[in-house]
């Protein structure tokens, strides 16, 4: 069923950064918030994966909602509230609508083998539960399991479907989505964040993506010139986002979100998890190349 509210634009999937006792670190969220607003971005995801939402307890992302729909007040924020618990997905999504957001985004459940039919089931009962329209979120890197395409169109019959999601390596997904989506009524948000103009040029409403916490400027300015019809003119700014992604992804995602981040001079916080010697020493490789090709580029420190 078409939803009232269809996602476009560049959203944020939001970076959460904590200290050194998992407190969420709100000075250094609203200074996030504040830099991605200030270049124009069109919304957020809350507790997507890029905000690392399994390091959090239930009710420790709740307080990350309420903290997030506070300091994003005007912009829209889309919360995932995936969890192998269906009982946790909806008490976060009830969070989420009375905090009046005006969606949740949903995972398959991770862990445990689901067929499509189980997927479908957990969808449609979530957002029942709920009540407020769904975004489905297929990233099969990470949760192992792919959402296929008639899994989305037995949902968008069913349910208030807003959009998907549609993260990782398999580009050509993008395709057969947008074309369901076309038929169904639902957005397509594209993960690829280094293939912004090809996804657009393919129908996609906008983009989700990690590295909007990094480079907002460059991928809002790619948006905004091929929904103009001026594609072509946006060359240039693409190479830099691909330059920006070949940099970050010499160490495993979400670390090299941060190091990103900490090159532009944004704060990220402390590790959520246990970082290896080896990896602290390329992230701050990565730190020294991506400093310097902001600077070589005019992309100022934040």
């Amino acid at each position: 069923m078409p939803s009232s509210y269809q996602p476009k634009g560049v959203y944020s999937a939001q970076w959460i950064p904590t200290d050194a006792s998992g407190r969420i670190d709100r000075a250094a969220l609203a200074r996030l918030i504040a830099f991605e607003r200030g270049h124009g971005v069109y919304g957020l995801l809350a507790l997507g994966s890029t905000g690392e939402f399994p390091q959090f307890s239930v009710e420790e992302r709740k307080g990350a909602l309420e903290l997030i729909a506070e300091l994003a007040a005007g912009l829209p924020v889309i919360a995932n509230v995936t969890d192998i618990r269906p009982r946790a997905a909806v008490e976060l999504g009830r969070c989420a609508k009375a905090l009046g957001m005006p969606a949740i985004g949903l995972m398959p459940p991770m862990f445990f083998p689901v067929s499509p039919a189980d997927q479908l089931a957990y969808f449609l009962h979530v957002a029942e539960a709920v009540e407020l329209p769904v975004m489905l979120y297929n990233f099969p890197e990470l949760t192992g399991k792919r959402i296929d395409l008639k899994t989305v169109a037995a949902f968008a019959d069913r349910a208030p479907m807003c959009a998907i999601k549609q993260s990782g390596g398999e580009f050509a997904y993008h395709r057969e989505l947008i074309a369901l989506g076309k038929e169904k009524g639902f957005a397509v948000m594209s993960g690829a964040d280094t293939r912004l103009a090809e996804v657009f040029a393919l129908g996609a409403a906008g983009a989700i993506g990690g590295l909007v916490n990094i480079v907002p400027e460059l991928m809002v300015r790619i948006y905004q010139a091929c929904t103009a019809g001026k594609g072509d003119q946006i060359s240039a700014t693409s190479a830099q986002m691909v330059e920006v992604g070949r940099l970050v992804d010499q160490l495993t995602f979400p670390l090299n979100v941060a190091a990103g981040m900490e090159a532009r001079g944004l704060p990220t916080g402390v590790p959520k998890m246990i970082v290896s010697p080896e990896s602290q020493h390329l992230y701050q490789k990565i730190v020294g190349e991506a400093r310097a090709f902001f600077k070589a580029n005019g992309l100022a420190t934040a």
